[in-house]
């Protein structure tokens, strides 16, 4: 009898250590997260997302992998919105200067062999699952297209934001380039 007790308490035992016993955990696979901005590297060997795409789309900032976005202006935001105030940084000069330049237009930065392509103008940027268009005439997130080239080489394309500068920016070690506001007629 007291052999019997004994088995099974010491098959007790066995089944309770097996069941207390941490199972072996599987590595969890580590995931790279890229940074939706720029980076100076970004900057010195540019993508060029929208080349060879139809006028009117454009691909994810910085060479991304989202599908092409269609951009669709709005009527009302045409006929209110027909030129842009972008602020210019030389950093080694430490200087600023403002251009207000038509929507659809091109200029040159003086002193600079940097040549800015104006492209549309949305007062309230939204982007969908296909498209970017203005959720409103009104200036809410002011953002404008722009390619920035020098030396006839593009070294930027993508959106600049007025109340978002930090997001998606122009930066190298010598300029900057932001939107400083929508102008109306």
């Amino acid at each position: 009898m007291k052999l019997m007790a004994f088995c099974v308490a010491a098959l007790s035992i066995t089944f309770l250590l097996a069941a207390c016993q941490k199972k072996e955990e599987q590595p969890v696979p580590k995931v790279t997260m890229q940074s939706p901005m720029a980076t100076p590297s970004d900057l010195a060997h540019p993508a060029r997302p929208s080349e060879g795409m139809p006028q009117g789309q454009m691909a994810a900032p910085h060479g991304g992998m989202s599908s092409p976005k269609a951009v669709q202006v709005p009527d009302d935001v045409k006929k209110t919105w027909k030129k842009v105030t972008l602020v210019f940084a030389d950093k080694t000069a430490k200087k600023t200067k403002d251009y207000t330049v038509d929507i659809n237009s091109q200029f040159e930065i003086q002193g600079t062999d940097l040549k800015v392509v104006v492209g549309d103008f949305l007062p309230d940027f939204k982007m969908t699952g296909s498209n970017i268009t203005s959720g409103s005439n009104d200036p809410v997130n002011p953002a404008v297209r722009v390619e920035i080239m020098e030396k006839g080489q593009s070294i930027f394309k993508g959106w600049l934001f007025a109340k978002m500068p930090e997001v998606h920016p122009f930066e190298s070690d010598k300029y900057g380039l932001i939107l400083k506001e929508g102008v109306k007629k």
